[in-house]
Order: structure tokens, then sequence, then C-alpha cells
């Protein structure tokens, strides 16, 4: 009875010593909302939550479809620097549906933690994985001293409440400066669910964002799953952006006849605001069966070739800076880049990255960067 009574003891009081110790390393902690580093990803400010997409003022003037996936954080990402060996994240998420069944919960509502090497290149080291959609986790322990720089990337296809980066108290954290040695402007994405992010195992895993640390340059992801028809509102709101390029991809989401009429208005609207900005078209993706279904691969040919028709009368009319991008090799011919034929994994957005790169390469070189 009294071994019994000494070993309660011991274990009541180391766990005392646990309950003080948790205690000690929660408050030693120095928590910092990532708006005041500067949220990146985002090309209106007048928003009505903190990490929309559209401004306020586009409810009730884009459809409603269009509006509830504005809101979620698809692209956005802060970057910062710290010389803290230790960097926790707390983020909630607006949904409860925290994955898809197509897609992991890491992509939809996890964060994703990139740090600069020593060479200047983005290297991944960790990743948020929500439980809830409330989430409080350690990100990366025991690096070695040192000041870096990292880049956080928020969910894609869930909204975000809030997101507070945490560091041990007493280690700097600061915003991070220019993404190079001069200030550049954003490039502007916009299309279909494969944009914003269907089905990319983490939110730095989309096209988008691989695009943006390999040019180091800030992005600006505006895809909407199911919704990317290029319709004049849309136009209206990307027009009073000043991006460096346009990149416009939304033929999986629009038929041929849709095609025709979209097109040319969509772009003149944004050429009459930036005269000389560049755009590119982008055809759709091959679906990874339509080698054998052929239903797929005339849903391919026939959106294609009224994206070349309306492309060629938009350059004949004297439209410049216009570039297009074909879509045939966008994932690969080895069927291997897809999750369901449509919806890229890891691979097939790496694989969309390096084609986009052959056309965006030459446009940011001419403009210096």
């Amino acid at each position: 009875m009294i071994h019994y009574m000494m070993r309660f003891a011991i274990a009541f009081s180391c766990a005392l010593l646990a309950a003080e110790w948790s205690t000690h390393a929660a408050a030693s902690i120095e928590w910092t909302d990532s708006r005041t580093l500067g949220v990146e990803g985002q090309g209106w400010h007048d928003t009505k939550a903190p990490f929309d997409r559209f401004p306020a003022r586009a409810e009730g003037k884009v459809r409603d479809d269009v509006w509830n996936l504005s809101r979620h954080s698809a692209g956005m990402h802060v970057r910062f620097i710290t010389d803290a060996t230790n960097i926790h994240a707390r983020w909630a998420v607006t949904s409860s549906n925290l994955a898809m069944p197509h897609m992991a919960a890491t992509g939809v509502s996890g964060l994703d933690l990139y740090v600069k090497t020593e060479k200047g290149e983005w290297r991944w080291l960790a990743v948020g994985k929500p439980t809830g959609q409330t989430n409080n986790q350690a990100l990366v322990s025991n690096l070695p001293p040192g000041r870096r720089e990292y880049l956080l990337y928020l969910p894609l296809y869930n909204g975000t409440r809030f997101l507070e980066i945490g560091v041990t108290d007493g280690a700097m954290l600061k915003k991070a400066g220019l993404w190079g040695a001069r200030p550049v402007k954003p490039i502007v994405f916009y299309g279909t669910s494969i944009l914003h992010g269907a089905c990319a195992s983490r939110p730095g895993m989309v096209h988008s964002a691989i695009l943006g640390r390999r040019f180091h340059s800030p992005t600006i992801n505006l895809g909407f799953s199911g919704n990317g028809k290029m319709e004049p509102e849309v136009a209206d709101l990307l027009a009073e952006l000043d991006p460096s390029v346009y990149v416009l991809d939304c033929l999986p989401n629009m038929d041929a006849k849709e095609v025709a009429e979209r097109v040319e208005p969509f772009v003149r609207k944004l050429r009459a605001a930036h005269p000389t900005t560049p755009i590119v078209l982008v055809e759709d993706r091959s679906y990874a069966d339509s080698f054998l279904v052929a239903s797929k691969r005339a849903r391919n040919d026939s959106s294609r070739a009224a994206l070349k028709a309306a492309s060629d009368r938009l350059r004949q009319s004297g439209v410049k800076e216009l570039y297009y991008l074909k879509g045939a090799d966008l994932l690969g011919a080895d069927g291997e880049g897809t999750v369901d034929s449509s919806h890229p994994n890891d691979l097939g957005f790496m694989r969309q990255a390096d084609a986009h790169a052959t056309v965006l390469g030459p446009i940011l070189k001419k403009m210096g960067r």
C-alpha cells in the first residue's frame, strides 16, 4: 500500500510538472496576426472578410456561385523573416468540410510552408495538417539557428477566418521585403477548379504557386470551381487590377459556343483598361482518358478550335500582346497527371507549371525580370 501511494504521488507530481511545463511552453510562444506581415495574392483590400478574393462590392454583382467561391483563400500567401528555431501556426477555416473525396485535407484546408535557401531558391519545409475548423500546430521545430525568409500558403478550397504565426518569445519575426531587387506587379490567373487548386495535395502545389516561386513573383489566384466562365461582371473586376500578365484559363468550364461568345468581349475589356499588358489565352488540358473516350476528345477539340478562332480574330483586329498556350501538353502524355482524368495531381500541376513557363518566361524576361 505504501509503495502504491508513493508511485501515485510520484506520478501525480510528474503530471503536475508536465502540465506546468506545457503551460509555460504555450505561454512562451509569441503570436502575430498574419495580416500585419502582409497577405499577398489578394487583389482587393476592401473585402467583406479578411481573406476574401473579391471585394465586398462584388456580392450581388457576380453570380452567387462565383461570390461564394471567392470567399476561399486560394493562392493567398504570407512571406516573413524570422530567426526562430520553432515555427507554429494557429488558423481557422470557415467550413467544416476539411477535405473532398478526391482532394486531401492538407490541400483543401491546410497550410504549406516554404523556406528560401542560401542560393535564393524556395524549398518546401512543412505542412499544416487540419484536424478541425480551428487548428494550433507546430509547423517545424529544432531548426538550426539563423535568420531566414519563409513563405506560407493558405488553404485552397476553404475560407480562412484567421491565421496567426507563432515563434518563441524573443525571436525576431518581421515582414519580408520585395520578391526581388525591385517592385514587380503580380501575375493574375483566372480560371476553373484546376486553378482553384483541385486536386493539389498541398496549397503550394497548384501551378500558379509553383510559378510564383519559380519566377520570384507575387501571384493572384482567381480560380472558381466550375465557374470560370468569362462573364462580363468578372471582366470588370479583373480590369481593376494592374498585373504584369493576365493568364486566362477557362476552357474546362466553357463549351465551344460560350468560348465563341465570351472570349473576345472579355479580352477587349481587359485590353481597354490595360493597353499593353500581356494576356495569355490557355487551352483546356486534355482529359487523361480522351485518347480512348471519343466524347471527351471531341470536347477538347471543339473548345480549342473556338479559342484559336477567337484568338485569331483578336489579333487580326489589332489586339497586341496576346499570347496562346496549347493544352495538349499541359498534363503530359502518359495519363499519370490527374486524379480523375480532369483535375491534376501534384505531378500534373508541376507539368502545368512547366508548360506555362514556356510562355510566361519570355514575357517576363522581356520585362526585365
